[in-house]
């Protein structure tokens, strides 16, 4: 990819909304990152232009066999005044794994934080100010051969939109309420539920509208075989504190490798929290409860970053958790997370990238 990459500027600028006005993925910025490719000419044609429409032939591929990948990073204006990336290598590294998982390309992650830096320095007055918001990203790969046939796409569309966000839940850090999933599931060992693509959390849609309607703010997926081991939480990882240590469900093909896990489980690391990654059942986390071992449960992801729950239904009964409150090493988290992300605490681990210009 050249240096710079070819931008064609809104003519059409939007107004900006204020910090205090912003919810989640609602609205976007004044221009995208775009890409094309295939199997002869490989990525090319890199452009910034307007945010606008995609042009779509009816058969596009996409649209009837659902071939697409996507990530979700967030950049972050620092106390500094310096815009940062938060894991965006790890990011890139995800999204291949995913494109391979669904017979996509790979793209380069030169390529793919070069696309990012350089949309987001053009777009750079987006990123909001306050504490508690940040900038975020979703780049996104599609099937694009105009094409009625099961078989993987000759062309791919590849693009990056931009996207100023507060809370994710409306709640904000304040504990939620989750109901355990016991009839539906969104993912079977050999499936595809380690893969970040848009089939399973089109699976996830009735379970979560359900458990809405019923009061909770998510769902907390089990094992699609024996509805007993413990996979994740919506649409994020899910972790318990349970005897000081910090328990989550291991890597098993059917969970995200998540981004906030993996930092989390850093983190717990260097602060001498004992981290246990294995197959957990619901039985073990209500016995748990019963017997007062059971210290905290919250979830970890990019949107909501770390997410704690007051309680748990299941099968008619109601678990709450730490009184209900937020728990010492969940708001820890939190706040680590959030200090790395705007310039407040040491960046040890090298997570950070500056975006320039």
């Amino acid at each position: 990819m050249p240096p710079a990459i070819p931008l064609t500027r809104t003519t059409q600028p939007k107004s900006k909304p204020r910090d205090d006005q912003l919810g989640f993925g609602e609205i976007f910025t004044d221009h995208m990152f775009v890409m094309d490719g295939s199997a002869d000419q490989g990525w090319h044609d890199p452009r910034i232009v307007p945010y606008g429409p995609l042009s779509l032939d009816p058969s596009t591929a996409v649209l009837h066999y659902g071939q697409a990948v996507f990530e979700g990073i967030k950049a972050y204006r620092s106390v500094q005044d310096t815009i940062v990336l938060f894991r965006a290598d790890k990011s890139a590294e995800r999204l291949n794994r995913s494109a391979q998982r669904l017979c996509m390309p790979q793209i380069e992650e030169d390529v793919f934080v070069s696309a990012l830096k350089s949309l987001i320095a053009v777009d750079r007055d987006w990123v909001p100010r306050a504490a508690g918001t940040s900038l975020y990203i979703r780049p996104t790969m599609i099937a694009a051969d105009p094409y009625l046939g099961v078989r993987p796409s000759q062309t791919y569309t590849f693009f990056v939109i931009l996207s100023p966000v507060g809370a994710y839940y409306a709640e904000g850090f304040n504990p939620v309420k989750i109901l355990v999933e016991d009839r539906y599931v969104r993912s079977v060992k050999g499936g595809m539920g380690e893969a970040k693509t848009g089939g399973n959390y089109a699976a996830s849609l009735l379970a979560g509208e359900e458990a809405h309607r019923q009061g909770y703010s998510q769902v907390l997926w089990l094992d699609g075989l024996e509805r007993r081991y413990i996979e994740e939480v919506g649409s994020m990882n899910i972790a318990f504190m349970i005897d000081d240590r910090l328990v989550t469900p291991a890597l098993n093909g059917n969970i995200l490798a998540g981004i906030t896990r993996d930092t989390v489980l850093q983190l717990a690391t260097d602060w001498g929290i004992p981290v246990v990654e294995r197959s957990i059942t619901i039985d073990e986390v209500l016995t748990a409860a019963g017997n007062g071992h059971l210290q905290e449960v919250f979830g970890t992801g990019t949107a909501a970053v770390i997410s704690p729950v007051s309680e748990l239904f299941y099968k008619g009964h109601t678990i709450t958790i730490n009184d209900g409150r937020v728990g010492r090493v969940a708001q820890r988290l939190f706040d680590e997370i959030s200090g790395i992300q705007r310039g407040l605490k040491p960046d040890p681990h090298g997570w950070l990238m500056e975006v320039e210009g």
